[in-house]
């Protein structure tokens, strides 16, 4: 695991002036069912409590149907020493099982922050050893700059940025979607 030494004193070090029109715009409805897997370069950060949690530009996006993507960052890229093994774990007709990770700061826990594929279903092996966060969780999610907003509903852990537009599934009303 790298260690990463910058840590994030305020969400403001972060860019919120990204333009809508220097980025193609993706619809959540064109993506495709199953699920599928999109190396992506963009620096993508985790921050929780002024600590930068996780750094990469090697991230691993899903794309889903009426979802915004969801980033899983490569291990190597996170500060696992702020993680510690949640209880429970979830599965995905697509994905496989998933395990759960707290994140903690300072004493202080965002309960189930986190989560991993660590055996994935064929098909979704580039998840192996990455980890995701839930950006409604920690702190502050950003890729490129640009802060995150955090899917809706809580249940579900995708990132909306300005290059991505909905309606996305996880509101109240849409779990018939």
């Amino acid at each position: 695991m790298a260690s990463i030494s910058r840590s994030i004193r305020t969400v403001g070090r972060f860019r919120t002036d990204v333009m809508k029109d220097r980025r193609q715009i993706e619809s959540v409805w064109s993506y495709p069912r199953p699920p599928t897997v999109v190396i992506d370069h963009r620096e993508v950060v985790v921050a929780h409590r002024g600590i930068t949690i996780a750094r990469t530009s090697n991230a691993v996006r899903v794309l889903e149907t009426s979802h915004p993507p969801t980033f899983y960052l490569p291990s190597e890229d996170v500060e696992t020493a702020f993680l510690t093994a949640s209880d429970g774990r979830t599965f995905c007709e697509f994905k496989g099982f998933a395990s759960y990770w707290n994140v903690e700061v300072g004493g202080v826990v965002a309960a189930r922050a986190a989560w991993s594929y660590p055996s994935p279903n064929p098909g979704y092996e580039a998840l192996r050893e990455t980890i995701a966060f839930y950006p409604g969780r920690v702190d502050a999610c950003s890729v490129d700059g640009e802060i995150v907003e955090p899917q809706p509903g809580g249940f579900y852990g995708g990132w909306i940025t300005s290059d991505i537009e909905g309606p996305f599934k996880g509101a109240p009303g849409t779990s018939v979607w």
